[in-house]
């Protein structure tokens, strides 16, 4: 029998990492304060009209120019260091991995994010996804960013969702994208998307409505009210505490879903075999 594959996407903040991962390194260097380095995003946006995403992009390259910092990969890379991740979350991967070989699925591990593509790589964690599809920039001659390459915002993220349906994950392949299949690559039901709240509803829907599974995560019992509420909306399937440790609520919910996908896989399996047995006997 054919190995189903399941795709379990992640969103950063707040999701994998405690916090905007801006907020670890890269703002302190700039010798700003959280509110204060946010703030100057909401005024351009404000002032311009502008995507918020666009906008925090443009507030990175001018503050770094002002504050004399060349802003490399490498820099962003190391901005990673000090990127608090979740209880559990180093071990996570290879836990799911482990279980996903156990009941006989393959695990694709994905981010679609709408921080930054180079601090994502920077963390320990980064040789674990199949893709990291977040906001990227592009470099001059010297290395430098000049301009956003990639920008995601929160409904744009809904993109990546088809695009690893399709196996299409190359963001310069629109065609491939827009092309009709009548069969997915991963079907939207072998899907699992985590996030942390209103910034991943857009996701979190889509998945829900096409018979796939979501998770929000909340960082504390104090916040639990707000993401019941989606759940109450319908945007969502389940939300628990972001603790990635074993035995965990949080992985008691994705083996289940695993399992699911695991019998659901074994039960089609068995009736295709009933069909072609049926149409053998049949010919006889």
């Amino acid at each position: 029998m054919a190995r189903p594959t399941i795709a379990i996407m992640y969103d950063f903040d707040k999701t994998l990492c405690t916090t905007d991962m801006q907020e670890y390194d890269f703002i302190k260097n700039l010798g700003m304060t959280p509110n204060e380095f946010w703030g100057e995003c909401g005024k351009l946006t404000k002032k311009n009209e502008m995507d918020k995403i666009l906008a925090y992009m443009y507030v990175m390259i001018k503050m770094c120019k002002d504050k004399n910092i060349s802003l490399t990969r490498e820099y962003l890379n190391n901005c990673a260091k000090n990127v608090v991740l979740y209880k559990g979350v180093s071990t996570w991967f290879d836990r799911i991995d482990e279980y996903a070989n156990k009941i006989g699925v393959n695990i694709e591990h994905y981010i679609i994010s709408s921080g930054i593509t180079e601090i994502i790589e920077g963390t320990s964690i980064a040789k674990h996804f199949k893709h990291i599809y977040g906001c990227k920039f592009i470099y001059n001659e010297f290395g430098e960013a000049i301009w956003p390459g990639l920008a995601i915002n929160f409904t744009l993220k809904t993109q990546y969702i088809f695009r690893i349906a399709k196996g299409v994950l190359d963001v310069r392949d629109d065609d491939s994208l827009n092309n009709h299949q009548n069969t997915k690559k991963i079907p939207f039901e072998n899907m699992i998307y985590i996030g942390d709240g209103l910034t991943d509803v857009p996701c979190m829907k889509l998945l829900k409505d096409k018979g796939g599974k979501s998770i929000a995560l909340y960082p504390s019992i104090n916040q639990r009210k707000q993401a019941l509420k989606l759940v109450e909306d319908e945007r969502i399937n389940y939300v628990c505490v972001a603790d990635y440790r074993e035995n965990s609520t949080l992985e008691k919910i994705v083996k289940l879903m695993m399992d699911n996908v695991a019998t659901m896989s074994e039960l089609k399996e068995r009736e295709q075999k009933q069909i072609q047995a049926f149409k053998k006997a049949s010919e006889v």
